[in-house]
Parts: structure tokens; C-alpha cells; sequence
């Protein structure tokens, strides 16, 4: 295996440039597609990315080429875009980049291959170094943040792409499959059905020698989000949801907590009675009782205020997935974003007084409840004016302590519902499933581990919050950042 050092110069060579479009052309009646008004709540340019890695030596990757595999991916992605034509669309925007529509004008997605002369090992390998969210960006085709890819968006006509895939062959034999989607058609669970058809349709395309057609591919898409929660027109709604995207002085560490761990810690918050709480609630618990205890930290050193209250003061923004919520519930097949903020009420404990996981793991219950049947009922149809303030009310009122008294939001998403494991493409499942965080102050991501329910958390924090962060003796019990 090569040294870190050698390991830390990995470079990622692009050998091909394609657009790939769907097999059939999208329907005239289709080509301008409707959005929610939770769709207009994110940026017009903040793509969802994900990345799949494939080991050679757990998969049977060996008995094809990599010729055979990409063109093999390129064919099912073909087919597949024709049930998910929104992804081969381009993102309209008015003069103030204010998102206006999706033009499904069948532009295609970009497909980029790329070789790496170092093994998947060597990669792995770095998995705790600072550097390594530098490592794994090379394995997307542009950047999800900063779109810095005008070479990407001059193949279209206007607008800005939905959609890129990356295909990378290691000198192991091994082989990476990223994806970014426009989070204005996206969430996360868009982005597990759609690599479940995908990966199904791929099967399917080679059990029937490369033929196109055959079986698999899953349920076509559902646009159920434009009618459900009618777009707000009237309002300046685009990227309220965003942050400071590609923020200065912050640091992505990524965490495991194993199933044992998790197990542990449920254990000690919950007592006898391990069903009282779940893992989303107990690790979003332990992670925010660790985030501002280092806020505190770093604030208070160097002759720090006597104590008073507020010195932990913060709140708490669980993203929920609302498609089981709704009554009755939406399709699983349901794309765009179907989601909703959960924000908690200020918390603030006084400096003296020890942060307890079990109360705040009681705040993230009781916050992420409040987005229920009844809640969202009132979100619904052309005449929810009511709730739909309500929410925007709940949402600016964070905003402004966040903005204004300097309060930090912690902002919680967790896919460890989600299978992206089951993404079997025709050569067994992915050896890791990475996501990278996100540029953002105070932002984590939850995502499942390969095995068992262990707990894969992506955090992003201010650098000098990380530092205090990433020691914690209480923390460290559970986490390993060097798993």
C-alpha cells in the first residue's frame, strides 16, 4: 500500500467527455415542469452529490473491463432518464436567480470516465487526514457547491445542467460511481430511488448481454410535491435554505459510530427502556451536546466572562422526510423535495451546569414530532396560506437569531433510512457509500454504515470549533474518526 504522503497527491485524469440523453424524448405536455414551493426553498446551483465505491476484491468486477462497465452504466442511464426526465432538463432562472421553472428540453446529463493510478486502498486509507474531502471531490463530475464547470453548462442551450456522473477506474481493478443532482429535483431519498432504478435497469441490461430493454428499473417517478404544495410565486423563496455555501475557516470531518456504539449510547440515555429514543435522536444529541460545548470552549478561552445564562445557547434544524408523514402517504417513488425543516426552540444552559444528552435527545424528539399529518395538512393545496406563513415564521425566526444574535443553528440531515447499499449495478454492493458534507458551517449529515446500524456522520464546523470537537473524552467513547 503507497504511504499517506504519496497518497495525499492522488489526482484523478479525466479520459472522456460525453452527454448522455434519455432513449425516448420527454413528451411536449412535460416540458415545463412545476415546482413546490419547498423546491424553490434551496439554491437554483446546489446539486446533491453522492459517491459509490466498488471494490475489486469484495465484487466480481473482475470478470468484466471497465470498456464493458461504462458503456454498460452509459446504456442503463440512457433508459432510465426517460422515467427521470426532469434530470436531463435545465434549471430556468430570472434576472435575480430566482428560480422560474424546469425546462425538461431533454439537454441530456453529463458522463464523465476517469482513471486513478492509485488502488482504492490507498484511498481508504486517508480517510481521517484533512485533506481527504479534497481526495474524494475528484470522483464528481464538477463541484456540487461552487458549479465552477463552464465547460459543463456551454453543452446546453441556458440555464443551468441538473445533472452529472462521474465513472472511475482505480489501477486495482476497483471502480467509483459518482452522481450530482440538482437539489431543486432532488432530496435524498430522490436520490436512492433514482440509483436503485438505475442499478436495477443495469442488471437487467447486462443478464441481457448489453441488449437495450429487458426488465428492471423500477416504478416510474412521481411528481406529487407542485400539487400537494403549490409554488410561491409571489415570494423571493429561492435558497432561503442554502447558508453560506463554500465559507472560510470551516473544517469536514467525517465519524463512525459503530452498531455496538450506538447501542451503548442508547443504553445510557435511555436506560432500561432502549426503545425511548432512537439512533437519529441520540447520536443528533450527542453530536449537538459536543458542538457547542467546543463553541464554548474556544469563546471562553483566554479570559473568559464570568458564567451567565445562554453561555450554551443554540438551536436545532432536523431536516424530516415528510413522504410517510402525509396523510395519506405520498409515493416512495415521489421525487423533488419532499421535506420539511424541523426547528427547535432555543436552547440555553448556563455555563456551571453539565449538558445532558437525554434532555437534548428530548428536544430533537419532540421537535422532529411537530412535523406531523396534522402540520402538514395545513401546508396543503391553494388555500394554506395560514400554515405555510406559520412555517415561513418558524424558519425566519431562526434565521435571525442565527443572523442577527449570533445564535448557531445546528442543522441536522439524516439518510440512514435510506439503501443506497442496495446499489448493485451488476457486480455486487458498494464496499463505502460517501457523501463529503457539505461546505457549510454547522451542518451534519447521518448516513448508514455498510454493516449493521452503525452510524457514518459527516460534520462540518468552524476550525477552531473542530479542534475542541474532534477530542472530546465523552464523545470519543462512541465515535471514532479514525475508524
Amino acid at each position: 500500500m503507497a504511504g499517506k504522503e504519496e497518497v495525499a497527491i492522488l489526482k484523478a485524469e479525466i479520459v472522456s467527455k460525453t452527454i448522455v440523453k434519455q432513449s425516448s424524448p420527454t413528451p411536449s405536455h412535460l416540458r415545463h415542469l412545476k415546482l413546490s414551493f419547498i423546491d424553490q426553498l434551496v439554491p437554483p446551483s446546489f446539486c446533491i452529490p453522492i459517491l459509490l465505491f466498488y471494490s475489486a476484491s469484495e465484487s466480481n468486477l473482475h470478470d468484466f473491463n471497465f470498456t464493458q462497465i461504462s458503456e454498460n452504466l452509459k446504456s442503463s442511464l440512457s433508459q432510465i432518464l426517460t422515467l427521470y426526465y426532469p434530470f436531463c432538463g435545465t434549471i430556468i432562472v430570472n434576472d435575480i436567480n430566482h428560480i422560474s421553472y424546469v425546462d425538461c428540453n431533454d439537454n441530456g446529463v453529463v458522463y464523465q470516465e476517469a482513471r486513478i493510478s492509485s488502488t482504492l486502498s490507498d484511498l481508504l486509507a486517508t480517510r481521517n487526514l484533512p485533506q481527504f474531502r479534497d481526495q474524494i471531490m475528484q470522483f464528481l463530475p464538477f463541484d456540487p457547491y461552487t458549479r465552477e464547470y463552464d465547460d459543463v453548462v456551454s453543452e446546453c442551450d441556458r440555464g443551468v445542467v441538473m445533472m452529472g456522473v462521474q465513472v472511475s477506474e482505480f489501477a486495482c481493478g476497483s471502480v467509483a460511481v459518482g452522481a450530482c443532482i440538482s437539489h431543486v429535483v432532488c432530496d435524498g431519498a430522490t436520490m436512492v430511488s433514482f440509483l436503485g432504478a438505475w442499478s436495477e435497469k443495469a442488471r437487467a441490461t447486462m443478464m441481457a448481454g448489453g441488449e437495450c430493454g429487458g426488465g428492471g428499473g423500477g416504478a416510474p417517478m412521481k411528481m406529487e410535491g407542485p400539487e400537494k404544495f403549490p409554488a410561491r410565486s409571489e415570494l423571493e423563496l429561492s435558497g432561503i435554505i442554502g447558508g453560506q455555501i463554500g465559507e472560510r475557516n470551516i473544517v469536514t470531518r467525517r465519524m463512525v459510530l459503530s452498531e455496538r456504539s450506538v447501542s451503548e449510547l442508547r443504553e445510557g440515555v435511555c436506560g432500561g427502556d432502549e426503545n425511548k429514543y432512537t439512533r437519529v435522536e441520540v447520536v443528533t444529541a450527542l453530536i449537538w451536546k459536543t458542538a457547542m460545548e467546543a463553541k464554548a470552549t474556544v469563546e471562553g478561552a483566554g479570559g473568559a466572562p464570568p458564567a451567565a445564562p445562554g453561555d450554551y445557547a443554540s438551536i436545532m434544524l432536523h431536516a424530516v422526510n415528510i413522504r410517510r408523514r402525509m396523510v395519506p402517504p405520498l409515493s416512495e417513488n415521489a421525487i423533488g423535495n419532499l421535506w420539511q425543516p424541523a426547528v427547535s426552540p432555543l436552547v440555553e444552559i448556563e455555563r456551571s451546569k453539565a449538558i445532558e444528552v437525554k434532555d437534548l435527545a428530548q428536544v430533537v424528539r419532540e421537535t422532529i414530532r411537530k412535523i406531523d399529518g396534522d402540520y402538514l395538512r395545513k401546508l396543503e393545496g391553494e388555500d394554506s396560506e395560514l400554515g405555510f406563513y406559520e412555517m415561513l415564521k418558524s424558519f425566519s425566526e431562526a434565521l435571525f437569531l442565527v443572523a442577527e444574535k449570533g445564535i448557531p443553528c445546528y442543522s441536522f440531515n439524516s439518510w440512514l433510512r435510506f439503501e443506497f447499499y442496495e446499489a448493485q449495478f451488476g457486480w455486487g454492493k458498494p464496499t463505502w457509500v460517501c457523501f463529503l458534507g457539505v461546505p457549510t458551517r454547522n451542518v451534519i449529515f447521518l448516513l448508514p454504515t455498510k454493516c449493521g446500524d452503525g452510524v457514518e456522520a459527516w460534520v462540518t464546523l468552524n476550525n477552531l470549533h473542530m479542534a475542541q470537537f474532534e477530542k472530546n473524552p465523552y464523545l470519543l467513547r462512541f465515535a471514532s474518526f479514525d475508524p
